[in-house]
C-alpha cells in the first residue's frame, strides 16, 4: 500500500488541527440527504478546550484520520471525572465520532481512542457522547431525514453498524418525539381527569416563566432540580454550576420568558423544563461558515425570533414528588404548560429527547400526544 493510499490517525494538534476537526463533519457529509451542517461557531464553543465548560473539570486528546492528506474521519477521547464518580466506575468516553462509509477507518478512529482512554487508566469505553452526558450522545440509528434539531448528532444510515463491526456492543437505545404545539394542539392535550393547575387539588401548583433579572438564580433552580431528579438514570451525570452559567450565557440570546418552565408546589420547586429554539430554523441555509451577508441574516433572524421549531433539552421532577400521584402527574402538568405557551411562541412543533427506551412511563405519557418516534439514537461500549 503506497503513502498515499495509507490512513493515518494522528492525535489532534495546534489551532489548524482543531479547526480541521471542528470542520470535518460538514466535509465529510457535505451532500447527503438530511445533512445540514451546524454552525462551526457552535461546534467550537462546545469542542475547544478553551471555550468549552467541559475543560474545567475534565480532559480530552482529539484524533482525525487521513489519507493523501485529506481528512476522512474523527474522534473524541475524554475522562469525565463527575462522570466516573457519580457512575462509580472506570468508564471512559469517545465521541465526536464522524467518517468516511469505510470500516477499517472507523475501526483504526475507535482503536485510537480506546488506547488512549487504556493509558488513562480506564476500564470501558462508552458513547459517543460529544463531549459528555450533558451534551450530545449517541448515533443516529433511525431519522436522518427528519428535521435538523440543535444539538442533536446526525450520522448516515448504518453508521452504528460499523462501530458494532468495531468490536463495540450496544448499551442503550434513546428515543425522540417530536410534539405539535399552538392552539390546536392545546386543545388536543387533555390532563389525565380533566385536571387544572390552580384548581381543586392542584390548587396549590403554580407555574412561572424565566426571570430575565434573575438568570443565574434561575439556572441554579434548574440545576438543582434536574440533578434531583436524573441522579437515578442512566448515563446521567450532575451538572456542574459553571456548564449552566455557561449554557445560559450562550442560549441568552435566545432565550425567552416563556422557554423557562418552572412548576412549583405550596412556593417549592416541582419540575423544571428548559425549552432552546432550533437554530437550524435561522442558520441551516447559511452553512457552517456563513458569509459576512449570512451572519447579517442570521442576526437579523434572531432578533426577530423567526423560529418554527424548539427542542425541550432538559426536563425533570423532584425526586420528592417521586411515587406520590401528584409526581406522577407532573410530567404531564410540565408538557401541559408548554402546550399553553404555544399561544405566545411562534413554534409548531417541539422536540423531546433523548428518551430512554427502557423509560415506560414517560414513554407512555409522551406518546399519548406523540404516538411514534421520530429520531433513534444508540450508545455503544466495550471493556478495555
Amino acid at each position: 500500500m503506497s503513502e498515499h493510499d495509507r490512513t493515518i490517525i494522528t492525535p489532534v494538534s495546534g489551532a489548524r488541527d482543531l479547526k480541521a476537526f471542528i470542520r470535518a463533519p460538514r466535509i465529510l457529509y457535505k451532500g447527503l440527504p438530511g445533512y445540514v451542517p451546524p454552525l462551526d461557531m457552535e461546534q467550537r464553543d462546545l469542542l475547544d478546550p478553551a471555550r468549552g465548560s467541559f475543560f474545567k473539570h475534565g480532559r480530552a486528546q482529539y484524533f482525525l484520520a487521513r489519507r493523501g492528506g485529506r481528512v476522512v474521519g474523527r474522534i473524541s477521547a475524554q475522562i469525565d471525572p463527575v462522570s466516573i464518580a457519580h457512575w462509580g466506575r472506570k468508564v471512559g468516553m469517545f465521541g465526536a465520532l464522524d467518517a468516511e462509509n469505510n470500516p477499517a477507518t472507523v475501526a483504526a478512529l475507535l482503536e485510537a481512542a480506546s488506547n488512549w482512554l487504556r493509558e488513562q487508566g480506564m476500564e470501558i469505553a462508552q458513547g459517543p457522547y460529544t463531549i459528555n452526558p450533558t451534551g450530545e450522545f449517541g448515533i443516529l440509528i433511525e431519522g436522518q431525514d427528519e428535521y435538523p434539531m440543535i444539538s442533536m448528532p446526525w450520522q448516515p444510515p448504518g453508521f452504528g453498524d460499523l462501530i458494532e463491526q468495531a468490536g463495540f456492543s450496544v448499551a442503550r437505545d434513546l428515543l425522540a418525539y417530536q410534539m405539535e404545539v399552538g392552539p390546536e394542539a392545546e386543545r388536543a392535550h387533555v390532563l389525565p381527569g380533566g385536571l387544572r393547575m390552580g384548581e381543586g387539588r392542584l390548587s396549590a401548583i403554580t407555574t412561572r416563566g424565566l426571570d430575565p433579572k434573575n438568570l443565574e438564580r434561575d439556572g441554579e433552580i434548574l440545576r438543582q432540580l434536574y440533578n434531583d431528579a436524573w441522579r437515578d438514570n442512566w448515563a446521567s451525570a450532575p451538572l456542574q454550576p459553571h456548564e449552566v452559567s455557561a449554557l445560559i450565557r450562550q442560549l441568552k440570546p435566545l432565550l425567552k420568558p416563556e422557554h423557562y418552565v418552572l412548576v412549583e408546589s405550596n412556593g417549592e420547586p416541582a419540575a423544571v423544563a428548559l425549552v432552546v429554539p432550533n437554530l437550524f430554523d435561522v442558520a441551516g441555509d447559511l452553512g457552517g461558515a456563513p458569509s459576512p451577508l449570512g451572519w447579517l441574516k442570521l442576526g437579523t433572524r434572531i432578533l426577530r425570533h423567526r423560529f418554527r421549531t424548539a427542542r425541550v433539552i432538559l426536563l425533570g421532577v423532584s425526586a420528592r414528588m417521586h411515587g406520590t400521584a401528584l409526581g406522577a402527574i407532573l410530567p404531564a402538568l410540565v408538557i401541559a404548560e408548554l402546550m399553553r405557551r404555544g399561544r405566545d411562541l411562534p413554534y409548531r412543533m417541539v422536540e423531546l429527547g433523548w428518551i430512554l427506551e427502557t423509560n415506560t412511563p414517560m414513554r407512555n405519557l409522551i406518546e399519548r400526544i406523540a404516538p411514534t418516534p421520530c429520531k433513534r439514537y444508540r450508545v455503544y461500549e466495550r471493556t478495555l
